[in-house]
């Protein structure tokens, strides 16, 4: 499966652009339903209405909805939206910002914000908010201003931003070369035997759901991935775990605990919304369901951030709280597994 992205300068109004080739072990499959799979945040709706306007092609052809995609099929598709340089629009959205200076600041994420404006996210996210409160940013080599790193939508915690161009430099070259720290505090399933570990495996596209990144054990495909975990408390039928990354992998926390056994508390995208650990019990099933209730998100939040300050040299090192949705639905689980026989 190949993919890619971009601008279709033939079209007047149709802007973004995807084309996938079907794998050679592609079985067949509605044209609406494989492009869910591949294409983040689209709905079915969108994807039905892009086909009623003859907006997807297979092979070149305009095809409707039920169109089965077969094996090495090239499938594109156009929706109506301005591409990525046309939507940075500069919004007044509050910022939780922990500390800045003339070189860089560093922002507290709450979880919902995406962000990046990508597709299907086109309004509300940090970088729309920081062309609102900073002037002439530097833009990174994906042209997204200040970003150095980024974070899930869905995961709460530390961001550094660059002001400078000195600062993008510096700060990238740390991420680059694994001297920057930085750790998650995660709510896992199951109860992790060893007191600490090492995940290692590379991280890349799933072969079947693009949405989705997999370990590939081999080295062959992916990029290098390597998380650290210590376990920080158990509670039964789940685990709070410290997870520090040496590398920065997209979802590689959520991949890495996946690949071990232990997902995300409900991490939706990796099957931690199901109740994976405990018993038949309804109310069991009812205390998992208002957890999930609680917590409507993965069980993720960057707590610590530390790099090297572009100028002075000096190492800054910031911690954030964990915020009252998920340290609301961790206490829920202390008091389960003190008042239970597990």
């Amino acid at each position: 499966m190949t993919e890619y992205s971009g601008i279709d300068e033939q079209e007047d109004e149709l802007y973004e652009h995807y084309s996938f080739m079907a794998g050679k072990g592609q079985e067949p499959l509605r044209v609406d339903k494989f492009l869910m799979n591949f294409v983040e945040n689209a709905t079915r709706n969108k994807i039905q209405q892009a086909a009623k306007n003859g907006n997807i092609r297979v092979n070149g052809v305009v095809v409707k909805a039920n169109y089965r995609v077969k094996a090495e099929d090239e499938v594109k598709v156009l929706f109506e939206h301005p591409p990525y340089e046309y939507l940075l629009t500069p919004e007044n959205i509050p910022l939780n910002i922990v500390y800045e200076d003339d070189q860089l600041l560093v922002v507290n994420k709450e979880a919902g914000m995406v962000v990046h404006p990508g597709h299907g996210n086109y309004s509300g996210t940090l970088i729309n908010a920081l062309v609102y409160h900073f002037d002439h940013l530097p833009k990174n080599s994906n042209e997204r201003p200040g970003l150095v790193h980024r974070i899930d939508k869905d995961t709460s915690g530390l961001l550094v931003v660059a002001k400078t161009e000195q600062a993008m430099t510096h700060l990238s070259k740390q991420f680059f070369e694994k001297t920057s720290e930085r750790e998650y505090v995660a709510l896992v399933w199951g109860n992790i035997e060893e007191d600490e570990g090492t995940i290692e495996g590379h991280i890349g596209r799933h072969p079947k759901n693009r949405l989705q990144m997999a370990v590939f054990e081999d080295g062959e495909q992916g990029k290098e991935a390597v998380t650290h975990y210590r376990v920080l408390e158990r509670l039964g039928y789940v685990t709070l775990v410290s997870c520090r990354l040496e590398t920065g992998r997209t979802h590689q926390i959520r991949v890495h605990m996946k690949h071990i056994g232990h997902p995300l508390f409900n991490d939706e995208r990796y099957g931690g919304d199901k109740i994976l650990k405990g018993t038949t019990f309804t109310k069991y099933k009812q205390f998992v369901e208002n957890c999930f209730k609680v917590l409507p998100r993965q069980a993720l939040h960057a707590k610590t951030l530390g790099f090297e300050h572009p100028l002075s040299g000096k190492f800054l090192r910031f911690d954030s709280e964990i915020p009252e949705d998920m340290d609301a639905c961790i206490e829920r689980w202390r008091n389960y597994s003190k008042h239970s026989s597990l």
